[in-house]
């Protein structure tokens, strides 16, 4: 009898356990676990269910940002600047957490949040050893409350006599071109970042600042860029008798030359001589770190020095208020070429003698580069002209220099514009600065609208002017709503000859986007 052998039949595999390991299964899902390495009689996934290593790490935090400046408190007494979703930011949220420090953190990211919310929410990913040999990774939120609350610096801004120094500008001229010129220079360097306050008084503007290093690294910045002399004083406010410490008050006066850019200047003779034997009568054509004289007559340059005019100041002769009206009858280039300046002999009329008088005078000008015959061209009548000045008086009774005294002295061309106006394509921006304790009248108010004007011609006709300043584009709406904040800006007017031909323009290559205007707005489709 044979029997029949059945082929051998396949066991489902098992985990293979090596011998030398004890088995035993969880005590929570009853999964097999080794026994030898494992730690409070639980799996892996188990561990992770019932443990938390979150726990005692906040979930809720509050940061505190000041509504002025957009700064954030780094406690306890830090603020900082810090943009939104930033690595600052994210850094200045991470420290805010308690318990963290006892973790190791994986990866920390935002959570997009509404802006209006006043919420922001951050992902942090951490790591911590849960029993012996079982690591744990744990991902979780935190919500973090935005409030506001003024740092110090803002503070003192907006309180009354809490300045620690003061820079007092003052130029004793009947005009403010110069001021709006410096104006610009601040502008375009940001040197009154530091400032708590500006206040316009006359002949000047005032800087207040809440440190004296502030202030004394604005007075280095006017030295700079301007001819000024300063003077240092300081003010004892209080003193504790136990510790010796003392309290002071600074105030820094600077005082810029009373020169300014197209006055006609009569130089004594002995410094005229020392400055390299010019002609004692010149025009001052630019005022950068130091005074720019031109001689019309024979294109010589020189250049006084702040130091040098305040061992021997002297005042302008005539300012840009004096200017008269002259028609260009004929003109001849016939000297050399010096940069901008041609030197030429024109043949003028004042504007007001056409038709009533055949007088003209014959000089010689600078502008020979730009004049033709029926120009209209600004300058200084000085014939018959009386001036109280002791300079001028000097080269008149001079036997050298009474002979070279010309009747007419041309300063700039005159561009004809049309009462009515259009707008500019371009704009400078402006200080927003306090007013006195008196409002100004009705006439100063005028008389500052007007020079602004004359700075916005000068800006555009003089093309080495404009290079020193930062000239922004205009924007198409209307910039009266958009006057507050510490620098606004202005819009300027532009205006067209009566007889076709356009005033000096700005080309668009030069202009730059004010990028602290721009409004970016997400269209969706």
């Amino acid at each position: 009898m044979s029997m029949n052998i059945d082929a051998p039949v396949a066991l489902p595999s098992r985990l293979l356990i090596p011998q030398d390991s004890a088995t035993i299964l969880c005590c929570n899902c009853g999964a097999p676990i080794d026994g030898t390495s494992t730690t409070g009689a639980l799996c892996y996934d188990c561990v992770k269910l019932t443990v938390d290593i979150s726990e005692g790490i906040q979930r809720e935090a509050t940061l505190h940002i000041c509504r002025d400046c957009e700064r954030w408190l780094q406690p306890p007494a830090h603020w900082i600047t810090a943009p939104p979703e930033s690595r600052e930011l994210l850094a200045l949220c991470l420290r805010k957490l308690r318990g963290l420090s006892k973790v190791r953190i994986i990866d920390a990211s935002f959570t997009w949040t509404e802006p209006h919310s006043r919420r922001i929410k951050v992902k942090i990913t951490i790591q911590q050893e849960a029993f012996q040999g079982t690591i744990l990774q744990q991902t979780f939120e935190v919500e973090y409350v935005v409030a506001y609350h003024q740092c110090p610096e803002c503070a003192k801004s907006f309180t009354a006599n809490t300045w620690r120094a003061v820079v007092q500008v003052r130029q004793k001229v009947p005009h403010k071109r110069t001021f709006l010129y410096l104006e610009q220079l601040i502008l375009k360097h940001s040197a009154h970042k530091d400032t708590i306050n500006i206040k316009e008084v006359k002949d000047g503007l005032d800087f207040f600042f809440s440190a004296r290093n502030h202030a004394e690294k604005f007075v280095d910045f006017l030295t700079s860029v301007a001819p000024v002399r300063s003077k240092k004083s300081q003010e004892l406010i209080s003193m504790d008798i136990h510790t010796s410490t003392k309290s002071y008050k600074f105030s820094f006066s600077i005082e810029l030359v009373p020169i300014c850019k197209d006055d006609l200047v009569a130089l004594p003779i002995k410094l005229a001589k020392q400055i390299g034997n010019i002609s004692p009568l010149t025009i001052c054509h630019r005022v950068g770190t130091s005074i720019n004289l031109l001689d019309p007559n024979t294109l010589q340059t020189a250049d006084v020095s702040a130091q040098t005019y305040w061992r021997s100041p002297f005042t302008s002769l005539a300012d840009v208020q004096e200017l008269v009206e002259f028609v260009i009858m004929d003109i001849e280039p016939i000297g050399p070429q010096r940069g901008r300046f041609l030197l030429a002999e024109a043949t003028v009329a004042r504007s007001t003698d056409l038709g009533v008088n055949d007088i003209t005078y014959f000089t010689r000008t600078h502008l020979g580069n730009i004049l033709h015959p029926g120009d209209s061209v600004m300058g200084y009548h000085l014939t018959g002209t009386n001036f109280n000045n002791p300079n001028f008086e000097a080269l008149e009774e001079s036997n050298h220099f009474s002979s070279s005294i010309p009747d007419v002295m041309l300063v700039r061309k005159f561009y004809a514009r049309k009462k009515k106006s259009k707008a500019r394509n371009w704009r400078l921006r402006r200080m927003n600065k306090e007013e006195g304790e008196m409002l100004p009248r009705k006439q100063d108010q005028e008389r500052m609208e007007r020079d602004f004007e004359m700075f916005l011609r000068d800006v555009e006709e003089d093309t080495e002017l404009r290079s020193t300043l930062a000239v922004y584009k205009a924007q198409q709406e209307k910039e009266k709503d958009r006057m507050e904040g510490l620098e606004t800006a202005s819009v300027a007017e532009t205006e067209e000859m009566e007889d076709g031909d356009q005033v000096p323009k700005i080309d668009m290559e030069q202009l730059l986007d004010d990028f602290n205007e721009l409004d970016v707005e997400d269209n969706e489709e």
